[in-house]
């Protein structure tokens, strides 16, 4: 069984970073996706920010979820089997529970790899 592990959540106030690290750590293979999911309390999931990479993708390829463009980056260290998510300006509507997802073999959904989530809350 492949672990998702997140960390780097918690408190924060308005107008401040996080970053938020993704790892699996049992997996000797390059994930071709790595992402960023977060939902909040009585929302539905959203995708944060998408990044390819590895023996199956073209190059690198980020996407952005449309909220937090501009504020958040997402990378990657494939060395590590690692993503990371450099969260900025922080706003109390990015408070929820980002969760990482990894795509290895570019095989769909069902295929998908996801963590227990990290919770994040922007608060004064």
């Amino acid at each position: 069984q492949v672990r998702v592990v997140e960390s780097g959540g918690g408190l924060v106030q308005p107008g401040g970073s996080l970053t938020l690290s993704c790892e699996v750590p049992d997996s000797k293979s390059t994930a071709y996706e790595m992402a960023w999911y977060r939902q909040a309390p009585g929302k539905q999931r959203e995708l944060v920010a998408a990044l390819t990479g590895g023996p199956l993708a073209r190059g690198n390829s980020a996407e952005y979820g449309a909220a937090v463009k501009g504020r958040f980056t997402i990378s990657r260290d494939d060395d590590k089997n690692a993503a990371h998510l450099q969260m900025n300006s922080l706003e109390p509507e990015d408070t929820a529970n980002y969760f990482c997802r990894v795509d290895f073999f570019r095989l769909g959904p069902n295929y998908y790899y996801w963590g227990q989530g990290t919770q994040v809350t922007v608060s004064s």
